[in-house]
């Protein structure tokens, strides 16, 4: 896994709970390799005060900080005062930016694994959840409930042939 960079973003108002980490992906074509500085211009452009997620995940696995962890995201319409917003960069395929297409690196997948596990030790009730679980959008374009079942550990479900309950 990458390094892990931060950024500073103004004070926005603070979370109360967090119920739901919210993986996203950006809507990009995997060629490009954006990370937070082109996202808060983007979500500035749009109106917000800064980056609507917490972290965004570039192509090569690092981890860069948006909000902090304590302010409410703007990334999920209903959510955001309850949930952290987690961006895969990427998600589209390189010839039409409105296909989603499960086009992440394996440093990426290294790295949401761990970003979640991290943020599971500070807020262990938190479920992990897509943004289509919330919204019509095929946002993060792949089955987070399938991998988190497949790759976190405190995650129910996680059941493969020869665990006992499993059934196919």
């Amino acid at each position: 896994m990458g390094k892990r960079i931060t950024s500073t973003t103004e004070k926005i108002m603070s979370r109360k709970s967090t119920d739901y980490f919210i993986i996203h992906c950006t809507a990009t074509k995997p060629s490009m390799d954006i990370g937070f500085e082109e996202i808060n211009r983007w979500h500035r452009e749009r109106g917000f005060l800064s980056c609507g997620y917490h972290f965004i995940i570039r192509r090569n696995g690092v981890i860069e900080d948006g909000r902090t962890t304590d302010a409410v995201g703007a990334h999920c319409r209903g959510k955001n005062h309850n949930s952290i917003g987690i961006a895969m960069v990427g998600g589209v395929t390189q010839e039409d930016h409105t296909k989603a297409e499960d086009n992440f690196e394996p440093a990426q997948w290294e790295s949401l694994k761990k970003l979640c596990d991290e943020l599971h030790e500070t807020y262990p009730e938190a479920q992990v959840k897509g943004h289509y679980h919330f919204s019509d959008k095929f946002c993060p374009s792949f089955d987070v409930d399938d991998w988190a079942k497949a790759d976190l550990l405190w995650v129910e479900g996680d059941l493969v042939p020869g665990d006992p309950g499993y059934t196919e």
